[in-house]
């Protein structure tokens, strides 16, 4: 129920972190994948790895906020694979600023990555999977969209619109066998919050706030990213699997 053979997926923010880790599950359960990011580097290097294990994947830099750059990411992947058949909305960054420090540029870089991306990458991939009568959208939300946190106004509010973007593109596409669901991840541990983790003041700050007491594994993400990406959830669509720890339901 989770096997990808013979699918081509995209991945947005695909670069590093679960984005990196998302793509390496995808490739595993046999899928071609294109992989985007503002880095090359870092894409080159995954499609290199990929490619010396038998695997197939394509790199492809990539503006998530400007409409022509996501439409050639779409364009680059049905050239070099023949389709599309899951898109997986993971670029997004972070802004911690207290409301009223937060400049008007600020607010609009995060709602631009974080919920224009989605927008932009979604309905570029749109038509080809309502062509084809088939397709996966999978949204990487937060479970901040399901809390209040303190200086995450811009962060929380771009992720709580992308679970309302995910419910309302599930109600539009059920009809046509695309099925839009997304994930909610709290904390993992990952390149990106190394300075976090080693500072052990910060981490025991942030684990206090997570019942189970630490920080996600990438590895756990995976088993629900693969049923979401594969038939296990054909039946399934507009729903939000939140994993962190119990953190949201305190």
């Amino acid at each position: 129920m989770t096997t990808l053979e013979g699918k081509v997926a995209i991945v947005t923010g695909a670069g590093r972190g679960l984005g990196r880790a998302m793509a390496q599950a995808l490739v595993g359960e046999g899928a071609a994948v294109t992989v985007a990011s503002r880095t090359g580097s870092e894409l080159d290097s995954f499609v290199a790895e990929v490619k010396s294990g038998g695997g197939q994947a394509l790199a492809c830099p990539t503006d998530i906020t400007d409409e022509a750059s996501v439409v050639r990411m779409v364009e680059a992947t049905v050239e070099t694979f023949g389709r599309v058949d899951i898109l997986v909305n993971n670029s997004g960054i972070v802004s911690t600023t207290p409301l009223v420090d937060q400049t008007a540029e600020d607010w609009d870089r995060v709602i631009a990555t974080n919920l224009r991306g989605t927008f932009l990458a979604t309905r570029a991939v749109g038509p080809r999977l309502l062509a084809q009568g088939s397709g996966k959208v999978v949204n990487i939300a937060s479970n901040f969209a399901l809390q209040g946190v303190a200086n995450h106004a811009a962060y929380s509010a771009s992720k709580a619109a992308v679970i309302a973007f995910t419910r309302s593109m599930a109600i539009e596409w059920a009809r046509h066998n695309v099925q839009v669901n997304a994930i909610a991840p709290g904390y993992f541990a990952t390149d990106l919050n190394a300075d976090v983790r080693e500072d052990s003041d910060t981490y025991s700050r942030v684990v206090r706030a997570i019942p189970a007491r630490r920080m996600g594994e990438a590895a756990e993400l995976k088993p629900w990213l693969l049923n979401l990406a594969g038939p296990a959830s054909d039946f399934m669509t507009g729903e939000i699997i939140v994993i962190d720890g119990g953190q949201s339901v305190r």
